[in-house]
């Protein structure tokens, strides 16, 4: 989730209440004293990082497995998004404080020394609790395994979206005889359709919302463009520069276009609240489903449009991780196991936040077909654009970092897009000759020096 969203709340508490007995067959010697202090089985302790609707759909999920698990203590933790949480996480791992569970971008991982810092899943014991591989999508599964183990478990993906008004697209011609938006195939097109729902807005409203200055949702959008013409970034093995910059200017320049024209304001916009009170589109994560669901709208919302000729469009993913811990095993690590299970098997409540469960029997569930604009979009799965799979990438990380505001000054005009393609190829080229700095924390920790 963005960083513009709610602050994280602090530490949540969270004690176990009832189970299937027998769901463990723990013996009372096995019992760590901290759950014989809280009369449980096990205590499992488990961060995370949600918050505002997130947040509330995890402590319903969790507070669901205690009914249902009586025998595990779940201790929760709600951490502040982005780069503290994994800060300290990697803190914790690397000295020997970690939580039993906790969880991460699926971007993050490459860069957090697993087998150093994370330890792997055994994925015999998620199959006695109902997670196997062929549940999931395989690009997904890929994505969490490294040197043949599987280090993330998936939660979900989240999206970049195009939200539409049905009410002003209606007004302008935009809607499909379904009832949907009309799909477009090229940048004129889309354009095209921009100048017609400009001419059904009401005054003083921004025709689109695209946060242009914004440095993640620029980079996100970027990339999702970039993936459509078919360009990469890296080689698969991600050791050398496939960055292309022809591609990137058509990119760039797409992407500019929408402030020149005068469809999307740069700054100062407050796009969600502009959606709210009647702009037709807004580009948006998935996670404003609840936003815009509790104002009563009219909308709808599908993957952002293929105007470069192949659908493609940004995602990302939450997974489940086992921070590192010496010895790791026994009766807590198989109720991290049982509840991350657990957690995964039931997405359909986290489903609501917007998130598309990467439990693909979910998909299939008569109730989650059911949910609008949830269903419109879960095509989005079949055409993600990630971020490389190295150190550097994934969610709030350095090339986000530094690649983001290099966009957002394009969408401005303060650089123009030959020159921002060039210096975004440069920040790979660095990046490249970059170390992993988890990596050598990891070193020095398991050496015996400071965490």
């Amino acid at each position: 989730m963005p960083p513009s969203l709610p602050t994280r709340r602090g530490v949540l508490g969270g004690l176990g209440a009832l189970a299937v007995a027998g769901s463990f067959g723990l013996a009372a010697a096995g019992r760590s004293a901290s759950a014989i202090a809280s009369d449980a089985d096990v205590r499992v302790r488990y961060w995370n990082l949600f918050s505002g609707g997130d947040g509330v759909n995890m402590i319903a999920m969790l507070d669901a497995f205690r009914r249902a698990n009586p025998r595990v203590d779940v201790k929760d933790s709600t951490l502040q998004w982005g780069n503290p949480y994994y800060t300290k996480l990697a803190m914790a791992a690397a000295g020997q404080r970690a939580p039993d569970l906790a969880v991460m971008h699926l971007g993050r991982i490459p860069g957090f020394a697993p087998g150093r810092l994370l330890d792997p899943w055994d994925v015999e014991l998620l199959a006695r609790y109902g997670v196997r591989e062929a549940d999931f999508d395989p690009l997904l599964w890929k994505r969490a395994v490294v040197d043949g183990k599987l280090y993330g478990l998936p939660l979900d993906i989240h999206a970049q979206l195009c939200f539409y008004r049905r009410d002003v697209c209606a007004k302008a011609g935009l809607l499909g005889d379904d009832g949907d938006l009309a799909a477009v195939s090229s940048p004129e097109e889309w354009f095209k359709a921009l100048k017609a729902a400009r001419k059904a807005t009401k005054g003083g409203l921004q025709t689109l919302g695209m946060k242009a200055n914004e440095p993640n949702f620029s980079w996100w959008f970027f990339l999702s463009f970039y993936t459509q013409l078919g360009g990469t970034c890296l080689s698969a093995d991600g050791r050398d520069l496939t960055f292309d910059t022809d591609k990137a200017v058509e990119v760039l320049e797409f992407l500019r276009q929408h402030v020149t024209d005068g469809y999307t304001t740069p700054v100062g916009i407050a796009d969600g609240e502009m959606f709210i009170n009647g702009s037709p589109f807004t580009w948006e994560g998935n996670w404003s489903v609840p936003v815009f669901g509790g104002a009563k709208l009219d909308y709808g919302a599908t993957p952002l449009p293929a105007v470069f000729g192949r659908a493609a469009t940004h995602a990302e993913s939450h997974c489940f991780v086992l921070p590192h811990q010496e010895g790791r095993g026994g009766p807590t690590d198989e109720g991290a196991h049982q509840l991350a299970a657990y957690v995964v098997r039931h997405a359909l409540d986290w489903s609501r936040g917007g998130h598309i469960p990467a439990y693909k029997p979910t998909l299939k569930d008569e109730e989650y077909r059911a949910l609008k604009p949830q269903s419109e979009y879960v095509s989005a799965m079949d055409h993600m654009a990630v971020e490389p799979d190295v150190w550097f990438a994934g969610s709030t990380g350095i090339l986000a970092q530094r690649v983001g505001p290099a966009v957002a000054a394009s969408n401005s005009g303060s650089a123009s897009p030959d020159a921002t393609a060039r210096r975004m190829r440069g920040i790979f080229e660095k990046l490249l000759t970059m170390k992993d700095p988890m990596a050598g924390r990891a070193a020095a920790a398991a050496g015996g020096g400071a965490a």
